[in-house]
Parts: C-alpha cells; sequence; structure tokens
C-alpha cells in the first residue's frame, strides 16, 4: 500500500469540491493512526511527514494526499496543518 501525494492544480480542487469537505486541524504532534476507509486530503496549511510500511512521505499546503483503506502510519506533524478531508472514493478525478 503506498500513499498518493500530487501537488494540487485548482482544476482539480474543483473537480473535487475539495474546499468544501470538512477541516481537520493539528498542532505540531506525533501520533499513530490507522485508515478503515480511503481518505482523501487537501492540505491547506502546514507540513507533515506520514511514515508506513514501504517508505515515508512528506505533505505540504498546496498537497492532495490519498490514504489507502487498511493503512497504518505514524504522523509526525512538522508545522500545523489544516486539511479538507473526504472519505468518498476520488479516484476517477486524480488519476
Amino acid at each position: 500500500m503506498e500513499i498518493m501525494v500530487k501537488k494540487a492544480e485548482e482544476g482539480i480542487v474543483s473537480k473535487l469540491n475539495a474546499k468544501s469537505w470538512p477541516t481537520w486541524e493539528s498542532p505540531v504532534s506525533e501520533f499513530d493512526w490507522h485508515y478503515d476507509e480511503q481518505e482523501t486530503c487537501y492540505f491547506i496549511k502546514g507540513k507533515v511527514k506520514v511514515e508506513y510500511e514501504g517508505g515515508e512521505v512528506e505533505i505540504k499546503e498546496g498537497d492532495i494526499a490519498v490514504f489507502p483503506k487498511g493503512l497504518s502510519v505514524k504522523w509526525k506533524v512538522l508545522e500545523p496543518v489544516k486539511k479538507h478531508y473526504s472519505f468518498q472514493k476520488h479516484d476517477n478525478v486524480l488519476k
């Protein structure tokens, strides 16, 4: 399983209607997380490093990330983060 991260182009953000999704915020911190569902996130502030079996990714302001269902990770919030998130599948828009 891999985390997909890509730069959010305005056209994709608009197609996803990502700015209407709920938001989540976190101060600088570290915590473990397990994804029971696929989650798509649009990062509007901050920077994180996410470690998982098989690698790690850095996600920052202006990125879209997709976390697959069943993935266990360790979040390292390096700068306070704010993101929009959705549990709907958006694979057709992000390819």
